[in-house]
């Protein structure tokens, strides 16, 4: 019996000595599973592109409500449409002429006519034909008195109205809104937009205004392709602040694309370089407890150290960080940041970092 009860005791701690070597290599394996891989830089004093983002709209800096030639007359041809690319000169529409082109010809006849009885005035008082040798203060009263100055007049009105059933660019640009059509009566024609260059009107509030000065060059981007990228200047800030805090500024782009149009709603960056800044992606920085964290790797023991920052600045993509003033934290030229992997990291978490990406 007492045999019996030793062989089971001896059995016993045998089998907690192989439990307590099982759970060994379990945490073994769980330790080296728990590696994790990341991608790391090294911090340096670098110049930091500070940026304030707005939205703005994109106005032609020049453009013109045109009307119909000869209001109330029928249009007889229409000679553009709707997106159409026009040089300065070009007709865009004709009118009905026939009516001008007979006033016209009436116009010239009585004009001869006056001018056949002012030479008859002319030699009645003495003076031959030529109109050189006649005094210009007596020419001026033959010429009333003959009808020829009123019949001069005449003709170039004459001229103009039939000049006017035609519509003519007053300069280059692209067609729109056309409304008109031919053989109909109408009133407005089109809008013409001079769409080389744009103008983009944006608003800052009043505690950014120091961070914008003129001759400023911006970054204009559609939000329908913000891919697409345009630098622009700014030429004025309206010197008032809004009942909502704002002050408006307005930019002007040169358009090398024909992708922009008139009215068309844009995202504008205006950037500003701080330097001596540390600059790290944005994805490098987390959340904890309530505090911006980066964390460190410690190249010694291969583990990632927690470190309490204080962002400064940020852009589209990179903050500006510093060591926690509350936190009582440093950050130093030639720490090595984890920039990936990081989102589920631990204070002394063991990582493995890729040599090909520590830079």
């Amino acid at each position: 019996m007492k045999y019996t009860y030793m062989f089971v005791v001896l059995m016993s701690l045998m089998a907690c000595k192989g439990g307590e070597e099982n759970k060994e290599e379990e945490s073994i394996d769980i330790q080296e599973e728990a590696i994790v891989d990341v991608d790391t830089m090294s911090m340096r004093l670098q110049t930091f592109q500070k940026q304030l983002l707005c939205n703005g709209k994109l106005e032609a800096v020049q453009k013109a409500e045109l009307v119909c030639p000869n209001q109330g007359t029928m249009l007889e041809k229409v000679l553009v449409v709707n997106g159409q690319h026009v040089a300065k000169g070009t007709v865009l529409a004709i009118a009905d002429m026939h009516t001008k082109s007979q006033d016209l010809d009436k116009a010239k006849h009585d004009l001869e006519r006056s001018k056949v009885e002012l030479q008859d005035k002319l030699i009645g008082l003495g003076y031959d034909g030529n109109l050189s040798n006649v005094p210009a203060d007596v020419l001026k009263r033959m010429e009333i008195t003959s009808g020829f100055y009123s019949a001069k007049f005449q003709l170039e009105s004459a001229k103009k109205a039939l000049a006017d059933c035609k519509l003519i660019a007053p300069f280059g640009g692209r067609i729109a809104n056309l409304e008109a059509h031919a053989f109909q009566n109408g009133s407005k024609f089109c809008t013409l937009i001079d769409d080389s260059s744009f103008d983009v009107e944006f608003k800052i509030l009043e505690a950014e205004l120091s961070f914008v000065s003129k001759g400023q060059k911006v970054k204009i981007s559609p939000f329908v392709n913000k891919d697409n990228e345009y630098e622009g200047v700014v030429e004025e800030i309206n010197p008032t602040i809004d009942d909502k805090g704002l002050v408006k500024i307005k930019a002007r782009m040169k358009n090398s694309s024909a992708k922009l149009i008139d009215g068309m709603n844009v995202r504008v960056i205006v950037e500003s370089a701080v330097p001596k800044m540390f600059v790290v992606p944005k994805e490098a920085v987390v959340e904890r407890d309530g505090y911006h964290v980066v964390f460190m790797y410690d190249k010694q023991t291969q583990r990632a150290v927690w470190t309490y920052v204080d962002i400064m600045y940020s852009n589209l993509n990179e903050y500006a960080i510093t060591g926690c003033e509350r936190k009582e934290t440093e950050i130093h030229e030639g720490d090595i940041v984890i920039t990936s992997g990081n989102q589920n990291l631990a204070d002394d978490t063991q990582v493995r970092a890729s040599g090909e990406n520590e830079r």
